[in-house]
């Protein structure tokens, strides 16, 4: 991604070669079957008519497999830069294309959030972006944050990320509609406490009722992508995309806390995520593991301070940051005080 490869400590990178090929070894045996005959039973129609030797032993039973391991994330704390791309192609197919031609694509980012995973990884913190917000995007001038994505792809969202936070993105998932409506379908959906109900204004108009609602991939999505039903537009969707990603790590914590079914899990999302150059399906298994320990209920969600709504120059309706609000917020991460601030603002 512009020339920065984002890879751990060389240390781990044989660790990370040693799990996929850990992990090939599984796919491997899982894919072998018992039909055909075996070189020993083919031995054994040769000789059928041969006496065996009472001096010789049996053949020695091959022992199992050992289960796959996942090593463990070194303690240190981790900015994951959470892309839901608006696509409704192929979202890798366009960032691919946008980064390697420079001609922009189809495509913004309708959801931002910034993950913050703290050394001891008891909580997670996230931090919504509303889309509209009118920023310097590095290169490009003023413009709706989301247009990074369309003119630069995912290398330009995390610069300009960075610049207005002043922080460090170490990795970045990108997921497209279709990708976010397999996956939920693939987790068996997501159980989301609703408590703002509302019908939704596009695709199937599904109703979400107060309370707990049971979403499949298309009801989540129609989740997490409203807006016109609420006074407060984005505000109230950024909430709901908090609310869906606290479902979704209550979700993983509770039902994914073995290595082999991390793995799983991550072969089967590895279609349709699109991460940096760094994050192999190795490296997003070993941060899928290590938030096994995560307090969902205790993790803090929050959306980044802004000062109102306006007109841009150029006549769009856009939100207006609040760059003192984003100081506070940006001096928490720089010095590691995000759990002070999120108490602070009773978040």
């Amino acid at each position: 991604m512009n020339g920065r490869r984002r890879l751990w400590l060389a240390a781990g990178l044989a660790v990370l070669l040693a799990l996929v090929v850990v992990l090939a070894a599984v796919i491997a045996g899982s894919n072998r079957t018992s039909s055909g005959s075996s070189p020993s039973s083919a031995s054994a129609g040769a000789t059928a008519t041969r006496t065996p030797s009472p001096s010789k032993s049996p053949a020695p039973t091959a022992a199992a497999p050992a289960p796959p391991t996942i090593p463990e994330l070194p303690a240190t704390p981790m900015n994951i830069l959470v892309i839901g791309s608006d696509s409704r192609a192929n979202a890798r197919d366009q960032n691919n294309q946008t980064v390697t031609t420079g001609q922009s694509s189809d495509q913004r980012s309708d959801c931002l959030m910034l993950i913050h995973v703290p050394a001891d990884r008891h909580k997670v913190y996230g931090i919504s972006i509303l889309r509209d917000n009118w920023v310097d995007i590095p290169g490009y001038g003023a413009s709706k944050i989301n247009a990074s994505l369309e003119v630069g792809g995912v290398p330009l969202v995390v610069r300009t990320v960075e610049t207005l936070l002043g922080t460090h993105i170490d990795h970045t998932v990108m997921l497209d509609f279709e990708g976010f409506k397999v996956l939920t379908d693939g987790l068996g959906g997501i159980d989301v406490n609703v408590t703002q109900p509302f019908t939704a204004s596009f695709d199937t108009h599904h109703t979400f009722v107060a309370g707990i609602n049971h979403l499949d991939g298309e009801a989540a999505l129609e989740f997490v992508r409203e807006r016109y039903s609420f006074v407060d537009g984005d505000y109230q969707r950024v909430r709901n995309q908090q609310t869906f990603l606290r479902a979704l790590l209550a979700k993983l914590s509770g039902g994914v806390q073995t290595p082999a079914g991390v793995l799983g899990l991550v072969q089967f999302a590895a279609n349709y995520l699109t991460v940096d150059q760094g994050y192999d399906p190795a490296a997003v298994a070993i941060l899928a593991y290590a938030l096994r320990t995560v307090d969902p209920g205790a993790s803090g969600f929050f959306t980044l301070p802004t000062a109102g709504t306006g007109t841009s120059p150029d006549g769009q309706s856009i939100v207006l940051p609040d760059y003192a609000g984003i100081g506070e917020v940006a001096a928490a991460l720089r010095d590691d005080t995000l759990p002070e601030y999120v108490a602070a603002h009773g978040y």
